[in-house]
């Protein structure tokens, strides 16, 4: 019997991939949503002992006798984040990256980001994708996921800190979910990178009439139904991390956190709702890091199981955003409640928005086919 061993793939840039839908936030979100429920039932495999690892990082020590070898400066890292989806998607892909805040003074993106898609029975490639806007836009639409289940339906104010990429697609999020939203503040470092993102709001969401540049994190947050901090910046101290006071937060807000974020203690009550998008893999992460927890992941997720085994909080007091999506927990019960998630980052998301854009590509021809081999040199 003749048997088939070629092997074609095709190589999607960044330009691809604009053609091919990566930057359709509604579509994103519904994808994600999919997702969460897929997640909740277990269809689905990550790295990691318990299958919910975020990934594998290369860290870089401090002190090196090897003079080529990078420093850990902020951002400094490589990481591959592999994972397997089941549902409609059946597919299995790896995102690889390396990042530098440095970058920036070469006019490139903090992180360069690739994903590769492959044929779950026979680990053959699909497809190599420029990955920067897959998972910029995959990033920015579990908030809106997020605010789709937990916001108030009359929503229209938003608080952002960090207008940057991760800013700009959380926004496009919630907007698509929320489209009662009329104003929003922003607090960024530099104005440089406000004045871009009032462009950009302005270019794409003339349905915003009120943006409001403000200088503290408090302003942020007062009177506003939806919060994000979207921010970058060192990480090892909470203290300096940006805070949430509870006494700031308006009754029935939503707050999700995809980024570096601390709370006061008022907000660790057990009236606050806490949201984690994947249970499993704070549990990763918490088996992996020193004590506390926090001072090495920033995300407010990893507070949370830092103040679980201090005694400070119930670990029932816990959600799970894929039960709630799979409707077997409640979404937003009541106006008044306030209720903070935190987004950690799965690479499930990254294949689940690969593989709708990658469909799409096929659809539409577009991409370059690449071969990998006609017969294998090796068998």
């Amino acid at each position: 019997m003749t048997q088939d061993t070629k092997i074609d793939f095709i190589y999607l840039s960044e330009a691809d991939m604009i053609k091919a839908g990566v930057t359709d936030m509604p579509a994103c979100v519904d994808t994600m949503e999919e997702m969460f429920s897929l997640l909740y039932h277990g269809d689905y495999r990550m790295a990691g002992p318990n299958n919910d690892s975020h990934g594998a990082m290369i860290v870089f020590p401090e002190n090196s006798s090897f003079p080529n070898m990078p420093k850990p400066t902020a951002d400094r890292r490589f990481m591959a984040m592999p994972a397997y989806l089941g549902g409609k998607f059946c597919q299995t892909g790896v995102k690889w990256y390396g990042s530098n805040i440095e970058n920036r003074n070469k006019g490139l993106p903090r992180s360069i980001l690739m994903f590769t898609l492959s044929d779950t029975d026979t680990g053959a490639p699909l497809a190599h994708m420029s990955a920067n806007l897959l998972s910029a836009y995959r990033t920015g639409a579990i908030p809106g996921v997020g605010a789709r289940y937990l916001a108030r339906q009359d929503a229209k104010v938003i608080g952002l800190v960090g207008p940057g990429v991760m800013g700009r697609t959380s926004v496009a999020a919630f907007i698509a979910v929320r489209p009662n939203i009329d104003t929003i503040k922003v607090k960024g470092r530099s104005q440089k990178s406000i004045d871009e993102f009032v462009i950009w709001l302005k270019e794409n969401y003339p349905q915003i009439s009120n943006i409001q540049i403000v200088d503290t994190v408090e302003e942020v947050v007062r009177d506003s139904d939806i919060v994000t901090y979207c921010n970058s910046g060192e990480v090892g101290d909470p203290n300096t991390y940006p805070l949430v006071k509870r006494e700031w937060v308006k009754k029935g807000a939503f707050l999700a956190m995809p980024a570096v974020c601390n709370i006061d203690e008022a907000m660790q009550a057990s009236d606050i709702r806490k949201v984690l998008d994947n249970p499993g893999m704070y549990e990763a992460w918490f088996e992996e890091l020193p004590r506390p927890a926090h001072n090495v992941v920033p995300l407010i997720g990893v507070k949370f199981m830092d103040l679980v085994e201090e005694g400070k909080i119930a670990a029932e007091e816990l959600e799970d955003f894929g039960k709630i999506v799979a409707k077997e927990a409640p979404a937003r019960q009541n106006d008044d409640e306030i209720i903070l998630m935190s987004v950690g980052g799965m690479p499930v998301e990254d294949v689940a928005w690969a593989s709708v854009v990658y469909k799409n590509a096929l659809e539409k021809g577009i991409g370059i086919k690449l071969n990998l081999w006609e017969t294998p040199a090796l068998r």
